[in-house]
């Protein structure tokens, strides 16, 4: 294949001529020729924002103690929830004065033996005029820390039970989950709080 050269000005002058005269055939995909001088226009870069990692700045050694776990703790994440209970009994329930008035143990089974045990277990509970309900889930085998490049959750029904919880069909009874006090099961249980029945 023949490698490309630059045109001389006298050749340049004569492409030009040429140019001007010959009709294109497709004339949707003309394209213009720019001479040496001027070079094509360039689009400005980019500013880059890093939102994440405001005190970062490029080219900065990484500073050890650093966390990097961008999906905030279960705990942060239903705290953020908005309140749809009463407040009083929300604070109640949260300092472990309220008693659970029924509790199920999904501890040791797998997520397809978990989630129709739930739904069963919450449902009933609803017709039955319940309202504080105990999910126990466990915190999960004790495993050394995953530092690989996709870390595995600790606590897999710790994790999937919140999301059931407000998903169809249990999302239509439960007005409001929270993590339970510690004399309750702490970080491996979950309070569900759920509406009046009709």
């Amino acid at each position: 294949m023949a490698r490309r050269r630059t045109l001389r000005p006298d050749e340049e002058e004569l492409w030009q001529a040429v140019a001007r005269s010959a009709q294109p055939l497709h004339p949707a995909r003309i394209r213009t020729h720019l001479p040496k001088d001027e070079p094509a226009p360039r689009a400005p870069e980019p500013q880059v924002q890093v939102p994440i990692f405001p005190h970062f700045r490029v080219g900065e050694k990484v500073r050890h103690g650093t966390s990097h776990n961008l999906v905030p703790p279960l705990r942060d994440h239903l705290a953020a929830q908005p309140l749809r209970m009463d407040a009083k009994n929300f604070a109640r329930m949260s300092r472990g004065k309220l008693s659970p008035e029924a509790r199920i143990d999904l501890h040791g089974m797998t997520l397809t033996e978990a989630h129709p045990e739930l739904i069963r277990f919450v449902l009933n509970a609803h017709s039955d005029g319940l309202r504080l309900v105990l999910v126990i889930t466990g915190k999960g085998s004790r495993r050394p820390d995953d530092h690989g490049p996709i870390p595995q959750r600790q606590g897999v029904l710790r994790h999937q039970v919140p999301q059931w919880l407000r998903m169809p069909p249990l999302g239509a009874v439960v007005l409001q989950v929270a993590v339970a006090h510690l004399k309750h099961g702490g970080e491996g249980a979950y309070y569900v709080y759920l509406r009046r029945g009709r």
